[in-house]
């Protein structure tokens, strides 16, 4: 059975770290493209952060420098390391993969609907607040 699952959502306060875990089973993320993308409607979301299937990383202006995108093949699995959390970060995370090794521009300049043909985990839900 292929699927994503998403872990290491919490309630932080501004300023916090995160770090976001993506787990792969039923199929390998060696060589694939994987995006973190945060829910914005029921069925948008909205990129934030991509890493390419040979680790290209890219990222959304408004989490460049506090977001890092990394990967580790030996636990098929991607992480998202999240610093200096901000209120408008809260969200639920997804991530996902568009079964290929290029990031697609959506995945962290703009947004994704989610009756495509990515493969998506069930979410992470990340909270800041004072």
């Amino acid at each position: 059975q292929v699927q994503l699952v998403e872990s290491g959502g919490a309630s932080v306060q501004p300023g916090g770290s995160l770090r976001l875990s993506c787990v792969a089973s039923g199929f390998s993320l060696d060589n694939y493209s994987v995006g973190w993308l945060r829910q914005s409607t029921e069925t948008v979301r909205e990129g934030r952060a991509c890493i390419s299937g040979d680790n290209r990383r890219s990222y959304k202006d408004s989490v460049s420098g506090r977001f890092i995108i990394s990967r580790d093949k030996s636990k098929n699995a991607v992480y998202l390391q999240m610093n200096d959390l901000k209120p408008e970060d809260t969200g639920v995370y997804y991530c996902a993969t568009p079964r290929g090794p290029d990031c697609p521009y959506s995945y962290y300049g703009g947004i994704v609907y989610t009756h495509g043909t990515d493969s998506w985990g069930k979410g992470t839900l990340v909270t800041v607040s004072s």
